[in-house]
Order: C-alpha cells, then structure tokens, then sequence
C-alpha cells in the first residue's frame, strides 16, 4: 500500500476504532450545533447519559467528550492518565493546558486544584467558545483562557513559568508538526519548573507513523520519559520529567494512588497507571527537528 494511502487508513481506522468503543448508541448521535471555524465544522452531539461530544466534522473522531455541570468527570482513560503527570508535582501551582477541546481536562484540573492558576490555550477560537456554551467551561481568575498558537504561547512564556504543562493538541488528524520537534519541547522545558513535568498525548504506533519519532524526540528534549498505555484507546501518555528522578512503575503508581486520594478523584488513578505502565525501551527513530530556514 503506498505511504500516503496507508496514513489514510490508519486515521480511517482510529475513527473507526473510536466509534466502536463510544458505542453503537453514538454512531449517529443527535446533532446540538455545529459552528465553523478556520480550521473546520465543529460537530457538538448529544450522548447517552447526559454526554456531549465534540468532532471536526459529523464524521471526524471524537476529539472531547464531558458531562456540563460535572466537572469531576473524565469520559476518556488518556485524560485519566495524564493527572499521574499532576501526581509528580509536590505542589502544583501553575498549570498549562495545550489543545483545549470542550475543557474537560482544564476544569477538572481547576476543580481538584482550587490553588493552582491554569492557562489553557486552543489555536481555534470557535473550539473556545463551543466550549463555553454547549461543555460548561466556566473561567474565573485562576481558569484563563487563551485564543493563541500553542508554540507561540509556549515561547512567549517566563522560564520557569509552569510546574505542570499538559499538550493535547490535535487538529483533526494529527498533533501539528511544529509541536512536535525537539525545539519546541526544549521550549516547553524552558517554561517548566526545574522539577516540572510535561503530559503529551499521542496516538499509538499503530494510528501514527511518527509515533516512535515522537517518542525519541521527547528522550532528547527531558531528563527522563515514562510511557502509559491507555489500552481502549489509541492514545499513549508520555510522561517527561524536567530532572531526572529515576522513578518505576511501583513509583509512579503509588504516587498517583496517592495524589488521587489526597485530591479526591472518583477513580483510582493508581491502579491505571500500575496497568497501562510501558517498560522503557531503547529507540532507533529520528529526532524530530523544525525545517531550517529559509
């Protein structure tokens, strides 16, 4: 099968890999809105138990899903597995959210975390406010956020500015390429803590053809990644410490079981991260760099 064709299935494939695991109830879910934007049709959707979902297009994968008014619910198993990046901060007091969705992960975050401030930033400004009206993003002065690129953001921002930087970006296909070089995850370290932590999702291997790149280039740019395998879904959570801490599965696990009970989370975030542990590997892959100059 030639590359180009093949990229296609594999995203044809992750839709609908997506679909099935959403349920046969949402393979045509009523519509709620749909609103342009610059990048595409946002596709808003009523889902069984009081769920809305957000696509790019009425057949596009789902990009979030939440229950407005519930803000200590998080529908997918990634976003439940990206908070073990929150467990490794002692005290988290400024967060970044990259790629804001219908917000699930932001208001969660301001909900568990009241002392923390939290930016979240989203490229499309339609996404922003179909948030706001249709998911229940509610901002305040410690929930802020922003219409902006999230590599000029991250650029633009003090070093040391974030003990916790989450990246889930996605356009309707794939994580933007200039978010994924080394470059800038040197820029996200720079805006981190010296003990911060960086949460990336990605898909997996079998959905992404540059997955192990990505994996690598992320090896290049921190101290130490741990890997987390989501299992239902396509997505893998990497992990990337500032400092190296030498940490293991029993580690990681024990402090996210930990983190959720001192923060009160209704799942036990322990025991996902004890069973969606990936042991660390070496990589062969290229190091992804931006083009040069022209």
């Amino acid at each position: 099968m030639p590359r180009a064709r093949r990229f296609r299935f594999r995203h044809a494939a992750a839709a609908a890999v997506a679909a099935l695991l959403w349920g046969c109830a949402a393979l045509d879910p009523p519509v709620i809105a749909e609103r342009a934007s610059p990048f595409g049709t946002i596709v808003v959707t009523a889902e069984p138990d009081g769920l809305r979902a957000m696509r790019f297009g009425r057949g596009g994968v789902t990009q979030s899903v939440a229950r407005p008014g519930d803000p200590g619910y998080l529908h997918f198993r990634y976003a439940r597995l990206a908070l073990a990046g929150a467990a490794l901060v002692e005290t988290p007091r400024r967060m970044l959210v990259v790629g804001l969705g219908g917000g699930s992960l932001p208001m969660f975050l301001r909900q568990h975390y009241p002392e923390a401030t939290i930016d979240a930033v989203d490229v499309d400004p339609a996404v922003v406010a179909v948030a706001r009206e249709h998911f229940g993003l509610r901002e305040d002065a410690r929930l802020r956020t922003h219409v902006a690129d999230g590599r000029a953001f991250v650029d633009a921002a003090p070093a040391g500015q974030y003990d916790l930087v989450i990246l889930d970006a996605y356009g309707s296909e794939r994580v933007p390429e200039h978010l994924t070089t080394v470059e800038f995850l040197g820029a996200v370290r720079r805006a981190l803590d010296p003990d911060g932590v960086l949460v990336s999702n990605l898909w997996n291997g079998w959905y992404n053809r540059r997955y192990e790149a990505m994996l690598r280039t992320h090896e290049a740019a921190f101290a130490e990644v741990h890997v987390l395998d989501s299992r239902q879904e396509v997505n893998h959570v990497v992990i990337a410490l500032a400092r190296a801490r030498g940490l293991g599965a029993d580690a990681l696990a024990a402090r996210a079981a930990a983190a959720a009970r001192a923060r009160g989370y209704r799942f036990d975030l322990g025991a996902l991260v004890a069973g969606a542990y990936l042991a660390p590997r070496p990589r062969a892959a290229e190091v992804l760099r931006d083009p040069p100059p022209r």
